[in-house]
């Protein structure tokens, strides 16, 4: 079955062909990181904009890229949520017009799903059942997932995202948005050992995260060092990384050890950092798991994973209608069918 993924849930409009779930035929992602860079963070309503002027030209990429036609297309899926409704709205209207225009069965998806199954994508991909740690820029949460449609959410941030943290200290120091990748390279020239910052596990022995706080110390950090914190960027970069990095390592381990499950994944736009990969992978090791990370151009948002998800929906008979809308936020779910 060939299905043509679409997404625009924050500020990439993607579209992708994928092979049963699994082979990407194509995948075009469109970036609005250039729009937004002088506000330091995504403006909605610039977004919505930009999902309108790019949606055909990136779908219409995509299917030529896929060497297929439009005539060829199976089946449709689109993300339905979470994400910012005016975004969303516009990759959701086109998935609707575009499957009942040309008599598809089409279906809505939900983008952490997405994630999830994007390492199916790649030459190596887990068995179930496996956890999961997705970390983004909008959810930071770990998931036990038993089937590509199947999970259960072990814990989830009780305030900001880990890849929100990365952007706001990002603009503290001046570094520029978006975040997580300035403050990655920036890490590597640095010492994590001379500026220290508190790692916030909450519970132990629970699952759920919290990254307000390490804001916070950041902050106090450069009012209390104001004339000196400027010729330490490198230093703070890497202290701050490594805060986070270890709670999210030590989570997924611990997550991963209470359901006796030797497989873990590395999922969402932070999954790209370079620390939290190697010291997951080391980690993973030291205990006896297999570890699955997909590529660098899987983990942020793109349109593959939302078509490989959506392949299963639709293989299962799911079907969207016209009068579905889209969704900006999603209940803490604990099982799913």
């Amino acid at each position: 079955m060939l299905v043509l993924g679409i997404e625009s849930s924050c500020d990439e409009t993607a579209a992708a062909v994928v092979a049963d779930g699994k082979k990407i035929l194509s995948s075009v992602v469109a970036s609005q990181v250039a729009i937004h860079h002088p506000y330091g963070g995504v403006v909605p309503e610039l977004a919505s904009r930009k999902h309108i002027e790019a949606i055909v030209p990136v779908v219409e990429q995509a299917i030529t890229e896929s060497g297929i036609g439009h005539d060829h297309i199976d089946g449709v899926a689109v993300t339905q949520g979470p994400g910012l409704v005016g975004a969303l709205l516009v990759g959701f209207s086109f998935a609707k017009a575009y499957a009942h225009g040309r008599g598809l069965p089409w279906v809505g998806v939900n983008h952490l799903e997405g994630h999830m199954n994007s390492v199916f994508l790649g030459e190596n991909s887990p068995p179930f059942p496996f956890v999961a740690l997705l970390v983004s820029g909008g959810h930071t949460s770990i998931y036990h997932v038993t089937s590509h449609t199947d999970y259960e959410q072990m814990g989830q941030t009780l305030d900001d995202a880990a890849g929100e943290a990365f952007d706001k200290v990002s603009k503290m120091l001046g570094l520029g948005y978006p975040g997580g990748g300035v403050i990655d390279r920036m890490a590597k020239e640095g010492d994590p050992e001379k500026i220290t910052f508190p790692r916030t596990f909450l519970d132990k022995t629970g699952f759920d995260f919290s990254f307000s706080g390490i804001k916070t110390a950041v902050k106090r950090y450069i009012m209390t060092h104001e004339d000196t914190y400027a010729d330490h960027v490198p230093d703070f970069a890497a202290g701050f990384q490594e805060a986070v990095v270890e709670v999210l390592t030590y989570k997924l381990i611990r997550a991963a050890e209470t359901k006796a499950c030797d497989h873990i994944a590395l999922v969402g736009g932070v999954a790209a950092n370079s620390r939290l990969r190697g010291c997951l992978t080391d980690m993973a090791a030291k205990s006896g798991m297999n570890v699955y990370i997909p590529g660098i151009e899987l983990c942020g948002d793109n349109a593959a994973m939302v078509a490989a998800v959506g392949y299963h929906y639709l293989k299962a008979g799911a079907r969207a209608g016209l009068a579905d809308d889209v969704y900006s936020r999603v209940p803490r779910k604990t099982s799913s069918s």
